[in-house]
């Protein structure tokens, strides 16, 4: 019988080949006493695409105070810009009611909302292994708990043996003691 066979019958219950996947890879590990922890964010951020990342770095921006400042004083410099040229020049390249700035902007929700999805969408396949990992993790720590009792029962009921055993030996010897003053 095969180590990992052996783990499974005394863990699950059942044989290697029946365990789900993160059962499987929950008793390699602890079969092979090695650990299972990894930092599962840098593991999916090094397999990202230039793309992807792309996505990520438009949605940190996108989604921040910075983005939300900059968006606003170049909004209010096009409506001061396009006012003051207006009332001095009558003759402004965007005048009320800024057609060409509500153009600009509906393209740039036309771009960012789309990005932001992928964004997120990488954001909760990371969260999802995230959770596959936790749940492997918190499974092998179960595991190894329920062994470090089971090893903990063996030496306790080890030493009980050994205590009543010595309990004996005292026994005879006190009877023998009682017996030799008996006799004298």
């Amino acid at each position: 019988m095969h180590k990992h066979d052996e783990a499974a019958k005394k863990l699950f219950g059942k044989p290697y080949e029946q365990l789900d996947e993160s059962a499987q890879k929950v008793t390699h590990h602890v079969a092979a006493r090695t650990h299972i922890a990894r930092d599962t964010g840098k593991d999916y951020d090094e397999k990202a695409s230039r793309g992807q990342r792309a996505a990520d770095a438009v949605a940190a921006f996108g989604g921040s105070w910075a983005f939300i400042g900059l968006f606003g004083a170049i909004m209010f410099t096009w409506v001061l810009l396009n006012s003051f040229i207006l009332l001095h020049y009558d003759k402004a390249f965007d005048p009320y009611p800024y057609i060409l700035l509500n153009l600009v902007l509906s393209m740039l929700a036309a771009i960012q909302a789309p990005v932001i999805l992928m964004s997120q969408n990488r954001q909760a396949e990371k969260d999802r292994l995230n959770a596959k990992h936790d749940y492997e993790v918190n499974l092998k720590a179960e595991l190894e708990i329920m062994l470090l009792h089971e090893k903990l029962d063996v030496l306790r009921e080890g030493q009980w043996n050994t205590l009543l055993e010595l309990q004996k030996e005292q026994l005879a010897l006190l009877i023998r003691l009682t017996e030799s003053r008996k006799l004298k």
